[in-house]
This record gives C-alpha cells, sequence and structure tokens, in this order.
C-alpha cells in the first residue's frame, strides 16, 4: 500500500491512527478532559470570588478611612452654606457663626484632602470643586453676583459628595450590598433636601420674605426629601434601623419641622416683590439644630450597617471560595478515583478476555483439534461457553465462544470426514495387502516347487522382489490411513537380523551394506515398524543415489537406546531442502498435503512412524556429500540377546556394481518420502525374560520366507545367466575408459619398504542370474532417478 493517502479518501490515515489508541489512554482522556474543564470553571470562579471579595474589602476599608471625614464635610459644607445665607440676609450675629462654619468646613477639606490620595477613585472631582471654595467666598463676603449663585456652589459641592458615596460604596456588584447601600445614600440626599429648606429659610433673613426662585427651592426640597424618606428610605430599613427611624421622625423637633413646613406650603402670603412667611418659621432653628443631630446618627448607623454587610459578604466569598476548593478538589479526587477504578475494572476484564482467548486459542483450541483428529471425544466443558452477559466485555467473550463452537463443528466434521476417509482406503488397503500376500505365499510354493531350473527360480526371485515393494507400498497407505500393519513376529529378532530384513524390502538390496551387532534384539511389537521405517529410508537413500554406489546402514548402541544411520552418496541438498525435509517427519499433513506429494510420500510414514515407536529421525548432510538419515531408537524397544557368544566385528557384505552412468550432480537428492499421520502401536511388548531371538524361516527349497518379512539372501547363479549377462555387455557400445589411479606411484622413497602381504580377496561369486539382475535395476533405477528429477524440476 502507498504510504500517501488516495485522493478523494481524506482522513483515513487518523482514523487508523486513533483506532491504534490504547484503550488505557482513552479511558484517562475520558477522565481528563471533564477533569480540567471542571478544574478551570473551578478556578475562573474562586478568582472571581476572590476578586470580588478584595474589592468589597477595599470598598469598606476605604469608607471606614474616608466616609467618616466626607460626611463631616458634607454637614460643614452645608452649615456653612446656611451661615452664608445668614450673612447674605443680614441676620444678627451671622458673620461669628460663619467664620466658626468656615473653620471646621477648612479642617474637614484639609482631612479629606489628606486622605483622599486615591487617583482611581473618585474623590479628584471634589478636590477639584473645593479648589474654588476661597473664591466664593470673597465673592459672599463682598456680595458681589447673586445669593443663588454662590449657594449654588454649596449646593454642587455637597452634591459631589453625595455622588462619591453613590459611586464608591453602592457596591452595584452585589444586588444585596446594593439593597442595604441604598438607603445610605438615601438618606444623605434627604439630609441635604432638609439642609437646602435650612439655607432657603436663612435667606429670608429677619424680614422673613422669599423671592420666588427662593420659595419655589423650598418646595421643590420639600417635596423631595419627603418622596426619599416615603419611596427610597423607609422600605428599604432593616427592622433595627426603621424602629431608629420612627423614634426620629416621631420626635416633637421632627413634628415641628414638619409643621414649619406645611405652614410655609399653606400660610404664605404672596408679596409684589417675593412670599412672606409665615410667623412660624421662626422655630425652625431650634428644631432643625436637634432632628440634624438624630439624623446624623441615623445616617452614621447605615453606614456602619452597610460597612459591616461588607465585611462580612467579603467574608462570606472567601468562605465560598474555600468551599468551593474543597468541594472541586473532593470532586476531582472522587473523579479520579472513580476514573481508576473504572479503567482497572474494565482493563482487568479485557485482560482476562484476552488470556482466556489466547489459552483457548494456543492450548485449548489445539488439543480439541488433535483429539478430533485422532478420533477421540471432546468435552464441552473444556470449551469457552456463552454466559449471556449484557455488557460489552460479555458480549465480545461469547461472541469469540460462538466462533470457537464453530470452529469446533468444523473441525469435528473434517474429522469425521478424514476417519471415514481413512477407514476406506484402510478397509481396501487391507483387502489389496491380503492379496498379495497370498501372491508371495505363490510365488515361494513356486520356488518351492521349480527351485532345481536356476533360470526360473532367477525370475521367481524376481517377481518375489516386485511383490514385496507393491507390499510396502499398501502398507504405506495403510499406515498413512490410520491402520495398524499386521506382525507376525512373537519373538524378538537380533538387530543384525532386523537390518536383513529391512534390506530385503528394498528392490536394490545388492548395493546395501550393512553393519550392525548381534548382542542387541528388538521387541517384537516394534519389529515390523521398525523395519519398515529403515526400509522406506534405505529405498529412498538406493533409488537417489548413483546406481554403482553403495548405501550402508550401521547399528549402534549409545546413551539414549540404539542409534541407526544410513548413509548415501547421492547429490548434495541445500541445508533450506533438509530443513524442509525435517518438517515433514514431525508434523502430521492433512490430506490436502498428502495429495500434492502423491508421489512421494515416504518422509510422511516414517515421521508416523518414529512418532508411533517414540524414536527421532534425522537428515543431514553425509561427509561423502550425499544424505545421512540418522535414526535413534528409544532404550525401551531394546533386550540383551541370550545365549550368544560375543559380537563379531561388523559385517561387511559385498555389493555388485553394475556398468552404468552416474546422474548429474546437480540433481536434486532423497526428495521422495511426505508425512502422514501414523497407526497406534500393534500389541503389547513381550516380558524380557521370555524373550529369545527366533531364527528365520526358510522355504524347503532353502529360500528365506516372505510370511516373516525375513531377508532372504540370494541364490547360486547359473553359469547359462552369466554368459548371457556377458554377451549383453558385449553388444553394448563401449564407453572411454576412465583414468585409474595407480597405487603408490608418487610413494616416497621412505615408505616403499616391503610390507606383509595382503589378504587375499575372495574372488566375487555372483552368478550370471545375479548379474542380469543387477544390469535390469540399473537400468530400471537410472529411469526412476531421471523421472524423479524432472518431476522436481520447475
Amino acid at each position: 500500500m502507498s504510504p500517501i493517502e488516495p485522493e478523494g479518501v481524506p482522513g483515513r490515515s487518523t482514523t487508523r491512527r486513533w483506532r491504534t489508541v490504547r484503550l488505557r489512554t482513552l479511558l484517562i482522556w475520558l477522565a481528563v478532559v471533564p477533569t480540567v474543564a471542571m478544574g478551570t470553571q473551578v478556578t475562573v470562579s474562586a478568582d472571581r470570588l476572590l476578586e470580588q471579595s478584595a474589592q468589597l474589602r477595599d470598598d469598606v476599608e476605604a469608607a471606614e478611612r474616608i466616609g467618616a471625614p466626607l460626611y463631616t464635610l458634607m454637614v460643614d459644607m452645608q452649615a456653612e452654606r446656611t451661615a452664608t445665607a445668614a450673612q447674605w440676609a443680614g441676620t444678627e450675629g451671622a458673620e461669628g457663626e460663619l467664620r466658626v462654619r468656615r473653620a471646621a468646613t477648612d479642617s474637614a477639606a484639609a482631612e479629606f484632602g489628606g486622605l483622599a490620595d486615591d487617583p482611581s477613585r473618585s474623590f479628584t472631582e471634589v478636590t477639584r470643586q473645593l479648589e474654588k471654595l476661597a473664591a466664593y467666598r470673597q465673592r459672599a463676603d463682598t456680595r458681589s453676583g447673586g445669593a443663588d449663585s454662590t449657594l449654588a456652589y454649596y449646593s454642587e459641592v455637597i452634591g459631589k459628595v453625595i455622588q462619591v458615596y453613590q459611586q464608591e460604596f453602592s457596591h452595584a456588584e452585589d444586588a444585596e450590598l446594593a439593597q442595604a447601600s441604598r438607603p445610605v445614600v438615601s438618606m444623605l440626599q434627604a439630609t441635604e433636601m432638609v439642609a437646602r429648606e435650612d439655607t432657603v429659610l436663612a435667606l429670608a433673613g429677619p424680614s422673613g420674605e422669599l423671592t420666588f426662585v427662593g420659595y419655589d427651592q423650598f418646595v421643590s426640597s420639600l417635596g423631595a426629601q419627603r418622596y426619599l424618606h416615603e419611596a427610597l428610605i423607609v422600605p428599604h430599613l432593616t427592622a433595627r434601623d426603621e424602629r431608629f427611624y420612627e423614634r426620629v421622625v416621631g420626635s416633637e423637633d421632627w413634628q415641628e419641622k414638619t409643621r414649619i413646613e406645611n405652614a410655609v406650603l399653606s400660610g404664605h402670603t404672596d408679596t409684589v416683590s417675593g412670599i412672606k412667611l409665615p410667623g412660624e418659621v421662626s422655630g425652625w432653628s431650634s428644631a432643625h439644630a436637634n432632628f440634624s443631630v438624630q439624623m446624623t446618627t441615623l445616617n452614621i448607623d447605615l453606614a456602619r450597617s452597610v460597612l459591616a454587610r461588607g465585611e462580612a459578604k467579603a467574608a462570606q466569598l472567601q468562605a465560598e471560595v474555600a468551599w468551593l476548593i474543597a468541594g472541586s478538589g473532593a470532586g476531582l479526587l472522587a473523579v479520579v478515583i472513580v476514573v481508576v477504578f473504572t479503567t482497572r475494572s474494565v482493563l482487568r476484564r479485557l485482560r482476562e478476555l484476552h488470556e482466556r482467548t489466547v489459552t483457548v486459542a494456543e492450548e485449548t483450541l489445539p488439543d480439541v483439534v488433535a483429539r478430533l483428529q485422532r478420533g477421540q471425544t471432546v468435552d464441552p466443558e473444556a470449551l469457552p461457553a456463552v454466559s449471556g452477559d449484557r455488557d460489552e466485555v460479555g458480549r465480545i467473550s461469547d461472541a469469540f465462544a460462538r466462533a470457537v463452537a464453530v470452529s469446533v463443528d468444523g473441525h469435528r466434521r473434517l474429522a469425521a470426514e478424514r476417519h471415514g476417509f481413512g477407514l476406506f482406503a484402510s478397509g481396501i488397503a487391507s483387502r489389496t495387502g491380503n492379496l498379495v500376500s497370498r501372491q508371495l505365499s505363490l510365488t515361494e510354493d513356486l520356488q518351492d516347487t521349480f527351485g532345481h531350473d536356476e533360470a526360473l527360480l532367477a525370475q521367481l526371485m524376481r517377481s518375489d522382489q516386485l511383490t514385496v515393494g507393491m507390499r510396502r507400498q499398501i502398507e504405506n497407505l495403510l499406515i498413512l490411513a490410520g491402520g495398524e500393519v499386521p506382525d507376525p513376529h512373537t519373538e524378538p529378532m537380533r538387530v543384525a537380523d532386523l537390518l536383513r530384513e529391512a534390506a530385503a524390502e528394498v528392490e536394490d538390496f545388492r548395493r546395501i551394506e550393512r553393519q550392525a551387532l548381534d548382542e542387541t534384539s528388538v521387541e517384537p511389537s516394534a519389529i515390523s515398524q521398525i523395519s519398515h521405517l529403515l526400509a522406506e529410508l534405505l529405498d529412498n537413500a538406493t533409488r537417489f543415489s548413483p546406481p554403482r554406489s553403495k548405501v550402508v546402514i550401521r547399528a549402534e548402541l549409545v546413551a539414549d537406546g540404539l542409534t541407526v544411520e544410513i548413509e548415501d552418496r547421492g547429490p548434495r541438498v541445500s541445508p533450506e531442502r533438509y530443513e524442509e525435509m525435517n518438517g515433514r517427519l514431525h508434523q502430521a499433513p492433512p490430506y490436502s498435503v498428502l495429495a500434492q506429494n502423491a508421489h512421494r510420500l515416504g518422509l510422511f510414514v516414517v515421521g508416523h512412524l518414529a512418532d508411533q515407536l517414540g524414536a527421532t529421525v534425522t537428515l543431514r548432510r553425509s561427509v561423502y556429500g550425499g544424505t545421512c538419515a540418522v535414526v535413534v531408537l528409544p532404550a525401551e524397544l531394546l533386550l540383551p540377546t541370550r545365549g550368544e557368544t560375543p559380537p563379531e566385528p561388523a559385517r561387511h557384505e559385498p555389493v555388485v556394481p553394475a556398468p552404468a552412468a552416474e546422474p548429474e550432480p546437480d540433481t536434486a537428492a532423497a526428495d521422495t518420502v511426505a508425512d502422514a499421520p501414523a497407526p497406534s502401536d500393534p500389541g503389547g511388548p513381550v516380558p524380557a525374560g521370555d524373550r529369545e531371538p527366533g531364527p528365520v524361516a526358510h522355504t524347503s527349497a532353502g529360500l528365506p520366507s516372505r510370511r516373516t518379512k525375513t531377508p532372504r539372501p540370494a541364490p547360486a547363479a547359473a553359469p547359462a545367466a552369466v554368459a548371457a549377462v556377458r554377451q549383453a555387455a558385449t553388444a553394448a557400445p563401449a564407453r572411454p575408459a576412465l583414468p585409474e589411479r595407480v597405487p603408490q606411484t608418487h610413494l616416497a622413497d621412505q615408505l616403499r619398504a616391503p610390507h606383509a602381504p595382503e589378504t587375499q580377496v575372495p574372488q566375487d561369486t555372483a552368478t550370471p542370474e545375479e548379474v542380469a539382475d543387477a544390469w535390469a535395476d540399473y537400468e530400471q533405477g537410472t529411469q526412476t532417478v531421471e523421472e524423479e528429477l524432472r518431476r522436481d524440476q520447475p
């Protein structure tokens, strides 16, 4: 697949990357994202609450620091304004009162100026207006300009002071504090309206007359202060402040104030120049001096109440922040704990599911399949069952259990079909084997009857040898089909006789050289299987090695039992090819593999027999360049030979060479055999104490009997057959002579000393019939090798 994403399929690589993210990481992200969001929200909320609490504390601290001097400044400015109006009206003693009020105002202004040093606050307007105080005082003293403009300056300064209260201490960001601070500002405005009434009445002076503008100011101030008391002060007072307010408005001085105001409204007299006030206004000064003190006390209590609420609110906000942080921390901790436990629970269940799946896939299912292939029953409890869980992991487990059940059912059907086919093939092989056995019996009877005719006897031996090969192929089919090879042996057999019996099964047995020990015997129950195994390896070695070369089979005792080596001198085989062939020796193939290797099933048969015997078979390169098959038989199959003399040296039987051309050196070597399932071991072992090596049975003509699968020696050759072979060899075209090595040609002088005479080599006693058979075997072997090599070439 190209690493470049194809056009028109955007996002596929991103989706694939997301699918590869571990489930643990996804669960952690699932917990981290809301946790971070929640933490961010808590942080923002806590920061806002802390900022609001700090603002409240700053306001309370500023109110405690600036509020009292500012209120004092407002009261002193109101008193100075009234004194200025009295002086302007020519009231007796007004100048002395004015000097006193100016001194008080200067003291309050100086104290306020020393405290109001914060440029971020709204104290700047008040400070700027106070800078004009000296000029307006001079105008008042010189009576330059009008009285209304001079008194309006004082009203403007007092308005700025009330505006500072309204801006700095109203706490508009907090509804509760804003509601509590509203009566304070309204009381200050109402006090200012009463002070303006006092200033207007003082401006009337001893004459008791007001201009129309002055009367309008009085009426406006009266209406405003009554509205403020009724609409904005009384409804918002607390129970304690309301009781205090009721005591103030219920006092005699406040009642006197109310009567004077009503008298001015209803008892005044209009004149040409203005309004003539009634005589009741004479009692205003004393009443105002008394109830103004009470109103100042009420204003201070209301301001202190608001400051106390602000302080409590700031502390409450800090407590809320602490609870918010604590609650959020507890919530985050709970989320983390839940996520950890949930993640561990999910991952634990997934890990258990993975372990069960791996166990079923690597242990249970292969064991079940192996049992089914062996024809054994399977316990349903060994397979995963459907639990019926409704969660996701349970549904995955149930789906896997159903998949395993379907797979096991399929293998059960395949095993049943294979077993049925094996029974079918085994039945055919058994019936065919019976016919071959009858044919061998008939051949032996003919050998007994016509054994005096050497030419006919040689042909009968040839037919007998081919029939034996047919029987071995039928037994191969029986073994691969799962049947049992009949074993006629009831007594132990010496290893030398066993090797002779195995060599007799091979068509080209004359090329086989045996080297064996006689002091070791083999269990009767394993003789046929071992003989068949060695015969297959010997047949493989003779067919895939040069016709004139010999094949050596030797047996030796080792620590693990008995080792049998079969060595040929065939073409070289690559290490990969050896690995492939050794693999066929250690695994049972399906029928599909057997069908693909129907022309070379020997190694499958060998591997099956080795597994049945508990033996090991290994193919490797020989020192001569050919192939060496090493068979290690377990010690449990061996018995010591009783009543025998010490073993003689290894026997070397002569081989009759046949003149023929060797196959090409680059052809493939032993590649003939394939694997298959093995039959069960026939019969149980015979006790060691009752076993003796049995004699080799012979026919009445002196030939070994095929019925017991024992080797038979070659018969005596007839002179007529030898003459026929020599005549055929003479008629054959002559081949160029090959260079021969002359002994001792390049020998050193020191080594040319006389030596002991060598033992005379016995003359070859091969009969003409044997030579003819060897020549025919050579031709057939050459054709077989060429056919196999052509078949193996790609």
